[in-house]
């Protein structure tokens, strides 16, 4: 494990029609609510509240190599600069005191650091450097979260038997690699003030990681009469209640953090993304299958609203204010036959 500061990229102008849109180009979607086409390969969102920015993460860049971060005004979703990352960016998280942009790196096993305020990429970090091979296959970093609070910075290692890598966040540097995480542990959250960090998993488990020792302290099968993969996880803190979104099951599952024991089941279609609003009380879930967003009342887990979205939703991210949320939305493909058309961001006014 090392890391290497990665080549100063010089920020390339935008010159192709396709890499910039313009306030006329935006699409209502109901009332105040936006979609703008950005690019391909779109994947995580993060919000800078200090310059009230939104960036998102795209593993396509115009050369072919690397990825692009697009930097976005969070109002009309107009693209104010792209910035050109050597490794391809697909998970996203910040730190709001530093107001440094973190990126995993899926298919080249690594993180890297972004200055949001000047899109400088500052250091990149190979987590797991091995060469792929017929019987090497090296952890994938999937989700990123950040704490505050201690400067790390946590990366989820997919696997057979996954791993959780600890980095410090003002150097990059790998301070521990957390084992036993299960089966394609993707979720990821953090309570801070508990010094908790947990994991959900593809063989429906709840892991808790003590982060004053990084080891697993337990894990828990969560609806055991079920079979569920848990792709993200997302705190209430406050209310010591986590969220648990799954790909199997037409749920998403209300936990109590104190017993692990399962407190509601909101009827949704299959989950991706979850994201809770504290100020609002509001739960926000992407689904893919269904091509939609919902909106729920934390409270009485009543589906509020639901938008529909142009395409296949993904990730989520709330403006600084709290009074709007973003969505990326990947457009459908393969490999064999990929989107033609670029993927996009939603503005949903709350």
């Amino acid at each position: 494990m090392k890391a290497f500061t990665t080549k100063q990229w010089t920020l390339r102008p935008l010159l192709l029609a396709t890499a910039l849109f313009t306030v006329s180009g935006l699409a209502a979607a109901q009332g105040n609510d936006l979609t703008q086409p950005i690019g391909k390969g779109a994947y995580e969102l993060a919000v800078s509240q200090k310059d009230n920015t939104l960036f998102l993460a795209t593993t396509h860049s115009p050369d072919g190599q690397g990825g692009t971060v697009f930097r976005l005004d969070p109002q009309n979703l107009a693209v104010k600069q792209a910035i050109p990352t050597a490794l391809k960016p697909f998970g996203a998280a910040i730190n709001p005191q530093t107001n440094i942009l973190y990126f995993g790196n899926t298919v080249n096993g690594a993180l890297t650091a972004v200055d949001a305020s000047s899109g400088k990429v500052l250091n990149t970090l190979v987590l797991d450097g091995r060469k792929r091979s017929e019987h090497v296959r090296p952890m994938q970093p999937r989700e990123v979260a950040v704490d505050a609070k201690t400067d790390r910075v946590y990366v989820t290692g997919l696997g057979p038997e996954s791993v959780v890598w600890v980095v410090e966040g003002k150097t990059l540097r790998l301070i521990s690699t957390v084992p036993n995480t299960g089966k394609m542990g993707t979720g990821l959250a953090i309570d801070s003030a508990a010094q908790k960090v947990y994991v959900t998993n593809g063989d429906g488990e709840l892991v808790t990681i003590d982060a004053r020792t990084n080891a697993v302290e337990r894990k828990q099968k969560i609806d055991a009469d079920k079979q569920h993969f848990f792709l993200n996880i997302l705190l209430d803190t406050q209310g010591q209640r986590a969220f648990l979104s799954d790909s199997k099951q037409p749920h998403v599952l209300v936990v109590d953090l104190r017993d692990q024991k399962v407190i509601h089941k909101i009827d949704v279609p299959e989950s991706l993304a979850v994201l809770f609003n504290a100020d609002r009380d509001e739960l926000y879930v992407t689904h893919r299958k269904a091509g939609e967003v919902s909106i729920i009342d934390a409270s009485s887990y009543k589906v509020k609203r639901t938008v529909k979205t142009p395409g296949l939703p993904n990730s989520l991210a709330l403006s600084a204010d709290g009074k709007a949320l973003f969505v990326s939305v990947k457009q459908p493909g393969s490999r064999k036959e990929p989107p033609k058309n670029p993927d996009s961001v939603m503005r949903i006014a709350l």
